[in-house]
Parts: structure tokens; sequence; C-alpha cells
């Protein structure tokens, strides 16, 4: 078809299969990956996904689909999710806007929630992301549900990363933080998240699943629904 000389075909060799599924209004060709095709079959609604009543995107951007996760730094199946999640956000077309959402489940998972805007205000969210996982998780320098980390030592370990200490810990006790925990929590409650890691697809579905590849799996079919939707 003509969708062999498009311009993403080069880039997306891998999966050659693109070529033939490609919806012909693909009309964003400097859309940094092309958007792929959905594959198994289409998710039932209750059983892999549930529909959020009302639900709204945790951050609207005109034009583009929201993927959010609710995640928690001190999870443990978060930071197993983390290797998948990791490649398939970076691999995401242009239209979907990905927003990390920290649950607000009480004690440590509040102070790595406050730690997670107080290194976004920042600017080393995005650098320190998989390696506070690996901290608390692999290496054991940090406690996370293991006990309380102070707000000293989560402070410590974003310092390595090039942040004054005691900038970052005012941070973490900012009403600028606080109040997007306070948005963050509501979120999460409005959407029905009882556990972490959970997907929500533009506020709209909160993604189930058997394993990691299947949420993936299911966020991609929701998405394209919402392309669909948004192209009416």
């Amino acid at each position: 078809g003509a969708s062999d000389t498009a311009p993403a075909a080069a880039a997306g060799n891998t999966s050659p299969a693109n070529d033939t599924t490609t919806p012909p209004a693909a009309d964003t060709p400097t859309a940094p990956a092309a958007a792929r095709p959905p594959s198994g079959a289409e998710p039932v609604a209750g059983t892999d996904y549930i529909d959020i009543p009302g639900g709204q995107p945790f951050q609207p951007t005109n034009g583009k689909i929201e993927v959010a996760e609710v995640f928690g730094y001190v999870c443990p199946a978060c930071a197993r999710f983390q290797p998948q999640i990791g490649p398939w956000k970076a691999g995401l077309p242009s239209d979907v806007h990905f927003v990390y959402v920290p649950a607000m489940f009480g004690g440590p998972w509040d102070d790595y929630a406050r730690a997670f805007y107080a290194a976004e205000a920042l600017g080393v969210q995005e650098k320190t992301h998989e390696a506070l996982y690996k901290a608390i998780h692999v290496d054991v320098t940090l406690k996370g549900e293991r006990g309380r980390d102070s707000v000293q030592d989560i402070a410590g370990f974003y310092a390595k990363y090039g942040v004054d200490p005691k900038q970052f810990a005012d941070t973490m006790g900012s009403f600028a933080v606080s109040s997007k925990t306070n948005r963050a929590k509501q979120f999460a409650v409005r959407s029905g998240v009882t556990g972490t890691p959970s997907l929500i697809v533009n506020g709209k579905y909160l993604v189930k699943g058997k394993n990691y590849d299947d949420i993936l799996g299911i966020a991609d079919h929701l998405i394209a629904r919402e392309r669909a939707a948004l192209a009416k």
C-alpha cells in the first residue's frame, strides 16, 4: 500500500505488520513514533478495564490522550513494572501524554509522593525515576516500606543528582508540593485506584489486566479507542 513509503516505516521496521494496519488518517508525519496498532482481542469492560463514571484526565491537554500511571516508589510491583513501562512510555506516539501520579497511601508512600513533586519542581524527576526504584528495591540504600526514610535521607539521595539537599527538603514541605499531592490523592480516589501500579487512560478507564504485558496491551487498545473518538 501507499503507507509503505511513509517515513515512519523506515524507523519502525522491527514490526513490518505496521504497514498494513496503519490507519489511513495518519496525518502527523512529525510524530516520533507511529501509532502502534493494538494486538490481541478488544478489551472487555469489567474484565480488562473499569469505566470510571464522569472520569477526567489528571492533566487535560488539548487534543492529546492521557495515560496516567498511579505508582509508588516504595511499591515492589511498581519497581518490577518499570523495565516494561519505561520503554513503552518512550515509544508512545506524539498524541499521547504520559503522566506519573504518585499514590498517597500514607506513611512512606506520602513522603515519596512529596519527593516526586519536589524532584519535578527542581528538574530532576525524569533522570532519577529509575535510580530511586533501584536505591529502594535493589541496592537497599533507602528503606522504602521496610521502615521510614527521613526527609534528610530522601534529600540525600537527590543530592547525588546536583540538587541542594536543604532546598530539596524545603521543597518537599512546601505548599506547592502539598497542593500537588492533594490533587494526586483526589485523582486516585476518584478513579477507583485500590493498588499500584494502575494505568488510567484519558481519565475514563482504569486498566486491569492479568500481568504487565496484558496491562500495556489493554492500554494500547484503549488509546486507539480514544484516538478514534477524537477523530470524529
